[in-house]
């Protein structure tokens, strides 16, 4: 069965925009296996390769999937340049609580894992952390605006943010260079996760590639320090990259996903 085109409208009045979302259904009731919902990366979407073949795995299991564009990315409505973590955790708790139900793994990739963070944090919080069996964290950069960016800003950048509220850089993942806004920077410091303990209560895998040139493989070890000792698995790839899309690395993040036990 292929996934069904839905749309949520997140907002009220003028700051009203229209998600898209991906949902596939369970269709082995009883099999007890959580669903998958992806989160991607910064200026990714709903349609990569590996948001693609998880969805593709879950329903040759028979489990419920669910994917989707933040405001500003793919087939979402919104301006790219208003978005923020606050606002993209916003559509991701809207998307989940409206698209999904029961226990569900969250698959988080690059920025993805940060909102992946955020979005149990806020679920444990309202009392519903029981939706989450567990997390898939790939070339995770929870807090990457303030651990990896800030300390590497140039003086130029610096003056593009105070004085135009934004810079522009080159990116090897698409013809149009990637935004960074002041406003992104200033809400990443309020989205903070890398301060204390990370209650998760669910196993958290993290994949995350040597060869990474945008997430050092140290910033997984940090995040790890502030992981619960118990139902952690770090695995590094030598080679890997950013990305992790090879036919290699989905083998791996898929075999993640399978290891995490289904519901009781």
């Amino acid at each position: 069965m292929e996934p069904t085109p839905k749309e949520l409208i997140v907002g009220e009045a003028g700051d009203a925009r229209p998600i898209a979302a991906l949902v596939r259904a369970e269709t082995v009731p009883g099999n007890h296996l959580p669903g998958i919902v992806w989160l991607g990366g910064y200026r990714s979407d709903m349609t990569g390769s590996k948001a693609e073949a998880l969805c593709r795995h879950a329903g040759e299991q028979g489990r419920a999937s669910l994917r989707f564009d933040y405001s500003g990315h793919g087939a979402s409505g919104g301006d790219f340049r208003a978005g923020t973590i606050s606002r993209w955790l916003e559509e991701s708790l809207a998307v989940f609580d409206h698209f999904s139900s029961g226990p569900q793994i969250l698959v988080g990739s690059s920025m993805g894992a940060w909102i992946a963070l955020r979005l149990v944090q806020e679920l444990r919080r309202k009392g519903a952390g029981d939706r989450v069996a567990g997390l898939v964290l790939i070339a995770p950069a929870p807090d990457f605006t303030h651990e990896l960016m800030e300390p590497e800003l140039t003086e130029a950048q610096r003056q593009a943010l105070a004085q135009n509220g934004f810079f522009e850089e080159p990116t090897p993942y698409g013809p149009d260079p990637n935004v960074f806004t002041r406003a992104l920077f200033e809400d990443g410091r309020t989205n903070r996760v890398l301060e204390g303990l990370l209650e998760t209560g669910a196993p958290v895998h993290i994949i995350q590639g040597m060869a990474d040139p945008d997430v050092p493989w140290q910033h997984a070890l940090k995040l790890v320090e502030h992981l619960p000792s118990d139902n952690v698995t770090l695995t590094l790839i030598r080679d890997g990259d950013h990305r992790l899309s090879r036919d290699e690395d989905i083998s791996r993040i898929l075999a993640a996903v399978d290891s995490i036990p289904p519901a009781p």
